[in-house]
């Protein structure tokens, strides 16, 4: 049985990846981006776009932490500049600006509407694993690596949150159809509000963590 440590980091990182993720977001822009292919193609570029994204994520989730120490980034420093970045964000979202953390500029938009193969660009990267995603799974894996329990729920939570991106992504055109501007920006609404309370949460931890060790330093 999962221990109350495990179902908390479990929730965190799964609302932290829908929201950063943001699969009914993605879908809505897929569905707009290949209007003019046919139903084969589009779920053929879905799949392909939501596995390369898959990737990306487990890599960064993966050797994150590894590429940190390398570097000589401690993980309180990547909490609060990743907390930072994760709550600006969240404020996009919250009020529901166009350009947050599954958005695309104009400029690309223009660019995938004219191009044969938008997989990997815009679709993979920066729709699905955009730098809040790809934040997130560093600092959930980095301080889920104390134990193996940890780091496979964190990994567990990313792989259903793209497992429902690529259904979404698959009946993309039914989810555009259905949901309006309003429905959308609840969605978008309350995920920022989730994503803004764990972003707090990761600058809190990072700005503890330092004050313990400057303490321990000076002791």
């Amino acid at each position: 049985m999962s221990s109350p440590t495990d179902f908390g980091l479990a929730l965190a990182a799964f609302t932290m990846f829908f929201a950063t993720v943001g699969p009914v977001e993605c879908a809505v822009i897929f569905a707009g981006l290949t209007s003019r292919h046919s139903r084969t193609s589009r779920n053929v570029m879905a799949l392909k776009a939501c596995g390369i994204a898959t990737g990306v994520l487990l890599v960064a989730a993966l050797a994150g932490k590894f590429i940190l120490t390398h570097l000589g980034v401690s993980l309180a420093a990547l909490q609060v500049s990743g907390g930072i970045i994760l709550l600006l964000i969240s404020l996009d979202m919250v009020f529901a600006k166009p350009h947050g953390a599954f958005t695309i500029t104009g400029p690309e938009t223009d660019e995938a509407r004219h191009k044969d193969d938008i997989v990997v660009f815009p679709l993979a990267i920066p729709l699905l694993a955009g730098p809040g995603a790809i934040s997130s799974a560093i600092i959930l894996a980095a301080k889920a690596q104390e134990g193996m329990s940890g780091t496979a729920v964190v990994l567990t939570a990313l792989i259903a949150v793209m497992l429902i991106a690529t259904l979404f992504m698959l009946i993309a055109k039914e989810i555009h159809a259905v949901m309006g501007l309003t429905a959308q920006n609840v969605v978008l609404r309350v995920s920022g509000l989730l994503l803004a309370a764990v972003a707090v949460q990761f600058v809190f931890d990072g700005l503890a963590a330092t004050t313990l060790r400057i303490a321990g330093a000076n002791s």
